[in-house]
């Protein structure tokens, strides 16, 4: 199967089932939808109401499972905040509204639901009622649908026993530089199969010797490594959209799973594109959670970054059984030229509008052992593996 695949006349596959539909409610469609718009602001009873329609980026699940299947993300974001409102997903059908969802305002002040992305290969439109609650009148917002996430713009599955050439092997050398002086980038640590990409750390069988691995308190000889690390410099880049992911991280502490981009002329102080890490994870037992997202950028010849630790990443899962390793999830960007907004599974973890790369990016997966990491594990530990079910991409280009 191609990775880069132009999907216009195949949105049909795109359908969800009828049975997510919950309920029907028959009312009014004076809201036009014959404007096409992803976001809709609606200020009515001295209450405001951001509504946001985003691509396919809900799938949590133990198996792979095909992108068209994901659920597109739908956040309403409701002013002033009433935690525990509860607030109605509808589902424009005709001249009359479905109820699609329903869901509850939590402290951030947003609502959020999953839903079908299309129905018979055209867009569907959705609005949300804020119930009437502590006071507060009910309110109802304005439409907004899901024509600009019909046609994603790149799209890798996964599928076959080899990686397609869209990917290529990156940092093929022991890089101190970097913090890899005891591990690098090799195609032994790739495999495809059983519908997902496998990104492991695995010894070097080939190297002499062992390495000295530091950290800033440590010091420790550890075997040689290699990574599962690919990118798309060669095969496709992007600028402005939203960017997806669906991965089952890796377990132990020892290496972190990443997916990130790069600008097509690298990060450096002449550039005016910014390393953008989409999501990285450090193990399950991580004491700050595991998870964080940063923004690499230069302050004249000196690199900074700018980003944390996600806080609270546990109310991220689904329930207590879920898990990073356990479970496929998406992590999602959302690029414009005026922001970054990361997501997991929809709901939003971050967001900056500082130091926002103006360049053309390409996509980077890999599961990394940087030296200050890998001295804290056992050789006998390896291998590890990180698993991704499917990227995507929807670009949105800027006038």
């Amino acid at each position: 199967m191609s990775a880069r695949r132009v999907l216009a006349g195949s949105v049909a596959a795109l359908l969800l089932p009828a049975s997510l539909l919950l309920s029907t409610e028959t009312g009014s469609a004076t809201d036009s939808t014959t404007r096409s718009a992803s976001v809709a602001v609606t200020k009515k009873a001295n209450q405001k109401i951001s509504l946001e329609v985003l691509p396919q980026i809900v799938q949590q699940g133990k198996r792979t499972a095909s992108a068209n299947s994901a659920k597109a993300a739908v956040t309403a974001t409701i002013k002033p905040v009433k935690v525990g409102r509860p607030v109605v997903l509808q589902q424009l059908n005709g001249s009359s509204w479905k109820k699609v969802g329903k869901a509850k305002q939590e402290k951030s002040g947003r609502a959020h639901f999953s839903a079908a992305v299309s129905k018979g290969g055209a867009p569907l439109a959705y609005r949300v009622v804020a119930q009437k609650y502590k006071g507060l009148k009910p309110v109802t917002s304005d439409s907004a649908d899901t024509t600009q996430w019909l046609t994603p713009t790149f799209t890798d599955e996964f599928s076959g026993g080899t990686l397609n050439p869209v990917w290529s092997m990156r940092g093929q050398d022991y890089e101190p530089t970097s913090k890899r002086a005891c591990s690098k980038g090799d195609p032994k640590a790739v495999k495809v199969g059983s519908g997902a990409l496998r990104l492991s750390v695995i010894k070097d069988r080939e190297a002499k010797g062992k390495c000295l691995a530091k950290s800033r308190k440590l010091k420790k000889k550890i075997a040689y490594r290699l990574n599962g690390h690919v990118g798309t410099k060669d095969g496709f880049s992007f600028k402005y959209g939203v960017a997806a992911a669906r991965i089952k991280m890796n377990k132990l502490q020892g290496q972190h799973a990443s997916f990130w981009s790069q600008p097509i002329d690298e990060n450096s102080p002449r550039s005016a594109g910014h390393e953008i890490d989409v999501i990285e994870y450090f193990g399950d037992k991580h004491p700050q959670g595991g998870l964080t997202s940063f923004i690499h950028w230069y302050k004249g010849n000196k690199l900074i970054k700018t980003g944390s630790w996600i806080k609270d990443s546990k109310s991220f899962l689904k329930n207590k059984r879920d898990g990073w390793s356990k479970n496929y999830h998406v992590f999602s960007v959302k690029w414009d030229p005026k922001k970054i907004v990361f997501y997991i599974d929809g709901k939003e973890t971050w967001r900056t509008s500082a130091h926002v790369s103006k360049e053309r990016q390409y996509l980077i997966l890999s599961l990394l052992a940087s030296d200050y990491e890998a001295l804290e594990m056992n050789d006998k530990k390896l291998p590890q593996h990180m698993y991704v079910d499917w990227v995507r991409v929807w670009e949105t280009p800027q006038a």
